[in-house]
């Protein structure tokens, strides 16, 4: 059992490389398991179809972004800034499938899990200023939002820590909160 999970793991990280390098409509599951040095119908063992394995992916980035929203919908009236910094350390340790979401904008479309992401900035900009905010506010947030993420992606090489203080930083300053 062990060892089917491994192959699973190692297939995932394996297609992970070649979506982001290739793309995900350029990569075909029989180069994946040519890299891996499996058959075919092994690797459909695991997945039955490029859609699932590109939806294995990113489930995890999914599942921890929703209980990252849910926990902080649940508490209320959270601190800006604790939104802010929470917001990028989910992001940073999503980068590289944040990354891959980002350039196959049309394929993820198609399984609808775009709309999911777009939906996460809206609940993301009325837990920061409430349920009705002005445009002013949307368009601060947006900002604010979308710099983190690409923050995140720009920078990878940079250390965490300062990493994390410059962009909070600009994030406060973009939404106009300390």
């Amino acid at each position: 059992m062990a060892r089917q999970s491994d192959t699973k793991q190692r297939i995932l990280q394996t297609a992970r490389e070649l979506f982001a390098t290739k793309g995900v409509q350029q990569t075909s599951l029989q180069e994946i398991a040519d890299r891996l040095g499996i058959t075919k119908p092994a690797l459909y063992y695991h997945f039955s179809s490029r859609e699932e394995l590109v939806r294995s992916i990113v489930t995890p980035l999914l599942d921890d972004g929703e209980e990252f929203l849910t926990r902080m919908e649940q508490r209320g009236d959270v601190p800006p800034r604790e939104l802010v910094e929470g917001f990028f350390d989910f992001h940073h340790r999503h980068r590289a499938d944040v990354l891959l979401l980002l350039t196959e904008m049309t394929t993820l479309a198609e399984l609808g899990l775009i709309d999911t992401v777009l939906a996460w900035r809206a609940r993301l900009t009325r837990l920061m200023f409430g349920p009705e905010p002005t445009l002013e506010q949307e368009t601060r947030a947006v900002l604010a939002f979308g710099g983190m993420q690409d923050c995140t992606m720009q920078f990878p090489d940079a250390p965490f820590d300062e990493l994390k203080a410059a962009t909070v930083k600009a994030a406060c300053a973009a939404l106009a909160i300390s």
